[in-house]
């Protein structure tokens, strides 16, 4: 069984801000006043600005995107994050904006690499956004992002 998923996490009040004006943007809560807006296809087409792929190594990060995030950043941190496993075998990108600029990665964990000492890529995000895990859990579980298997079924 899969996991999938591409996304931007952030306060959940400031993310509603912010993605007002996209039409395609879903958010949904998740813990800790947090919300996710998943990477659909929608949003992709909506608001890639067709320069292709950028220089920080996600795979569906829109061309163009990584301004807009760094635009959202003024109101707090905001991060993109992506995971893609498959029988437990997979990879791991996380990157956080805070002020307009890049304060954490792009992190990478391949395939069959060691997560490293401070955690995953996305478990490290989720910690420069204020997530305090709870006994015994990750920051990714603490949020639940482990509630869904696929970036499309947090769509409500």
């Amino acid at each position: 069984m899969g996991y999938d998923l591409k996304a931007v996490i952030a306060d959940a009040r400031a993310l509603s801000v912010a993605a007002r004006d996209l039409p395609a943007a879903q958010l949904t809560s998740i813990r800790q006043g947090l919300s996710l807006m998943p990477m659909t296809d929608d949003l992709f087409d909506s608001v890639a600005d067709g320069s292709g792929a950028g220089d920080l190594g996600f795979w569906r990060l829109p061309g163009g995107f990584e301004k807009t995030l760094a635009a959202w950043s003024a109101a707090g941190p905001v991060a993109y994050v992506e995971a893609e496993y498959f029988g437990g075998v997979g990879e791991q990108r996380a990157a956080v904006w805070d002020g307009g600029t890049i304060v954490l990665g792009p992190l990478h964990v391949a395939e069959c690499q060691p997560l490293p000492v401070d955690g995953s890529p996305i478990s490290q995000a989720l910690r420069r956004l204020g997530v305090v895990a709870s006994a015994g859990m990750d920051e990714f579980s603490t949020v639940g992002l482990d509630r869904h298997r696929h970036s499309e079924d947090w769509v409500d």
